[in-house]
């Protein structure tokens, strides 16, 4: 996978167009609608028992969201986990702020055992709580200090769960259960709007929807919308977080194919 890689699998979301059915958190739902508006895709959110199975089974792409947690929002996502199973559609899953508690982190672990996920995004606490890595701190929702090698934690992750494991942060690792990526885009601006990764996980399922490989869609979708996130830090750069949150649905619509070959830096890592 390559920048020019990457920015076609962009052109393919537009071109497509594809369902999202995102089962996400009650802070963030208008702006991941939005966000998904913005890049060409079609958003939906249904999360009621009775329904989602049927939603999942039609969508291009399932995200699961634990961001507001109750017993019956998991229940519902593994309905709709097993149901886009079933079909062939890709899961992702956000364990926003495993760790934290021990029902956020039960909740995670227990979609894990009963859903077959294409790729777990998260930041680096998240995803070593979900796997049983409690040397990194979680704050919140927010990855506080951290205790190892992000890129090893990828590697491992994926190898125990047998998925794409995506890291985000100041810089993001991806990862399946041989390779390993690093890319080197976005802005720290991204951190201050609330949501914003969120809206990434969502965006990872528009591009999982018309890239049949995971790790190819995770790193293309990553990357893009970090080539987006710096294009509106540089319109915004006198101003904050408010105008930056609105100028980014701005470039989530209008980057190009050409934005995402001369920007993206994608990098190949090689491990032992």
């Amino acid at each position: 996978m390559d920048a020019q890689s990457a920015a076609k699998c962009l052109t393919a979301v537009r071109q497509h167009s594809p369902l999202v059915h995102s089962i996400t958190n009650n802070v963030v739902t208008n702006f991941t609608a939005n966000g998904l508006l913005a890049l060409g895709a079609s958003p939906v959110m249904a999360y009621a028992k009775e329904e989602v199975a049927d939603m999942a089974k039609i969508a291009g792409a399932l995200v699961l969201n634990i961001g507001t947690l109750s017993k019956e929002s998991v229940e519902a996502m593994v309905i709709a986990g097993k149901s886009a199973n079933e079909h062939g559609v890709p899961v992702i899953l956000d364990p926003v702020g495993a760790g934290a508690t021990p029902f956020r982190t039960e909740s995670a672990r227990g979609i894990i055992r009963e859903v077959r996920l294409a790729v777990i995004r998260g930041n680096a606490a998240e995803i070593a709580h979900t796997v049983g890595v409690t040397d990194w701190l979680i704050k919140g929702v927010d990855a506080g200090e951290g205790g190892g090698d992000i890129i090893r934690l990828a590697q491992q992750a994926a190898q125990k769960l047998n998925t794409v494991i995506a890291i985000t942060g100041e810089v993001d690792v991806i990862a399946d259960t041989s390779n390993v990526y690093t890319l080197h885009n976005g802005h720290k601006l991204l951190t201050k709007v609330t949501g914003a990764g969120c809206l990434l996980t969502s965006v990872v399922g528009a591009f999982c929807a018309v890239e049949e490989n995971p790790l190819f869609a995770a790193i293309a979708a990553i990357s893009s919308y970090g080539v987006a996130a710096q294009l509106a830090a540089q319109q915004t750069a006198d101003k904050g977080p408010g105008s930056f949150q609105i100028e980014l649905l701005n470039k989530l619509s209008s980057v190009t194919e050409q934005d995402v070959q001369e920007l993206a830096t994608i990098e190949r890592v090689t491990v032992s």
